[in-house]
């Protein structure tokens, strides 16, 4: 069983707490000093330690510190009748999985004492490093990489359209990695953040005193990436006449700095847009023939509501390179119900705050209460247009981690929730990779599945 640490100064706090520890099922061992506890910690064999801050011999502070310091230490956390702003601050900074008030509930004991010894799991291994917009399985997003794989070695122009924060720029620098440009210089250049009267030195670069303010020579964006790829993000709000500069350089391959003489450029152009370029054209604010030239080949990245199958598993890769927590079946489902209006960017962005504010091996629901959704039903979820088998894997998926999660890992178990075959359940945990995921514990007598 669990030994858990009781360090506290209190007798009667100390035996009640000793008591309701027991009645948890765990083994309770006691510290009465500082010193005491300090030295059950050097021993080692302890699963969890409840660590009073107020104690004779060594503060709970200066406990936690050496604790910390030794390589096997076991998650500690602090509860205190004096609590204040710099002890909780100070507390949580050397690594206490919580801060808790005089007198403590039996709920809050148990969910305190639960997330300490889930610490003392092992680890999952790490899976291997993946370009963050194309972690899923979504159909929509395998079509992409697809025709991403199809012209990743041709120097084809290519127009990569979604909505901002879909992940257009990783497309463009996937077509750049896996293609024959791989080893030259990738160049983004965001046509929107650049001032309309510097643009154009941006992109062709200029010779020393051509203008005001011109000190020294510059390359420019299409000479720094000769040989490889230049990423024209935010196309759609190019200036008009500098759009027909760069549709000089698309037809003859030829740049002219400001000031300077033509120079011949070898690079692939990849041009990115959240606008309709059609309707820019119709507007006049966008020019027809550059539109031609652009989209040779078009890619349209779905935005992440109409990806719902990838944003677990983008959410739990945004985690894992944040060495964050994993994700209960709860929170896996809050953020399938959230709409996402800043699609991956807004994704990334929320599952670095998880890591950085949760300090349990799983986030749940209540962890993601900041994104407002915790609440909303499935009929918020703008449902893509999928065919039947994929919809159906989806929900298999789900469904199979929800039962893991609830069997801590036991597949067995996990078998018996789903009502099937341990065998099948297997070979349902290889096509969605969760075999790595599943506590070997699971491994049982047949007939104890169910089976």
């Amino acid at each position: 069983m669990p030994r858990v640490l009781i360090a506290d100064d209190d007798e009667a706090f100390r035996e009640a707490l000793v008591e309701a520890v027991t009645d948890l099922g765990h083994v309770a061992v006691e510290a009465a000093t500082g010193t005491a506890a300090d030295a059950a910690l050097a021993a080692g064999g302890l699963d969890a330690v409840l660590l009073d801050l107020r104690m004779p011999g060594m503060d709970g502070l200066e406990v936690l510190r050496r604790a910390r310091a030794r390589p096997d230490a076991p998650p500690i956390a602090i509860v205190t009748a004096h609590a204040t702003a710099a002890n909780t601050i100070e507390a949580m900074r050397l690594g206490a999985v919580d801060h808790l008030t005089k007198p403590i509930g039996g709920a809050d004991l148990d969910r305190v004492l639960g997330a300490m010894l889930a610490c003392r799991a092992p680890a999952e291994p790490a899976a291997p490093a993946e370009t963050e917009a194309f972690v899923g399985s979504s159909g929509v997003l395998r079509a992409v990489q697809k025709t991403i794989g199809l012209l990743a070695d041709r120097d084809v122009t290519v127009l990569v359209t979604g909505e901002t924060g879909s992940g257009k720029e990783v497309v463009a620098r996937a077509l750049h990695d896996h293609g024959r440009r791989a080893a030259r210089a990738f160049v983004a250049v965001n046509c929107a953040a650049v001032p309309r009267d510097l643009m154009e030195s941006e992109l062709f670069g200029h010779l020393r005193g051509a203008f005001t303010g011109a000190t020294q020579d510059r390359a420019g964006a299409f000479r720094d990436a000769d040989g490889g790829t230049l990423f024209l993000d935010e196309i759609g709000d190019m200036d008009l006449s500098l759009q027909a500069k760069i549709l000089r350089v698309l037809q003859e391959r030829v740049v002219t700095p400001v000031g300077g003489r033509p120079a011949p450029v070898d690079v692939r152009i990849v041009a990115a847009t959240h606008r309709d370029l059609a309707e820019r054209v119709r507007e006049g604010t966008f020019r027809e023939d550059l539109l031609y030239r652009l989209a040779v080949v078009p890619i349209h990245l779905p935005p992440l509501r109409e990806r719902i199958a990838d944003i677990v598993p983008l959410a739990e890769h945004f985690l894992r390179g944040s060495r964050g927590p994993g994700l209960t079946a709860d929170a896996a489902a809050v953020l399938v119900r959230h709409p996402w209006p800043g699609n991956v960017r807004e994704l990334r962005n929320a599952m670095l705050r998880v890591a950085a504010l949760v300090r349990a091996p799983r986030a749940d629901a209540a962890d993601l209460a900041f994104l407002g959704q915790a609440g909303a039903g499935p009929a918020g979820i703008d449902w893509p247009d999928e065919d039947l088998p994929s919809a159906v894997a989806r929900l298999e998926e789900f469904l199979i981690r929800r039962a893991l999660d609830r069997s801590r890992g036991n597949r067995a178990e996990a078998a018996r929730r789903l009502n099937i075959r341990r065998q099948f359940l297997y070979a349902k945990l290889e096509r969605y990779g969760l075999a790595l995921s599943a506590d070997r514990t699971g491994d049982v007598r047949e007939d104890d599945t169910g089976g």
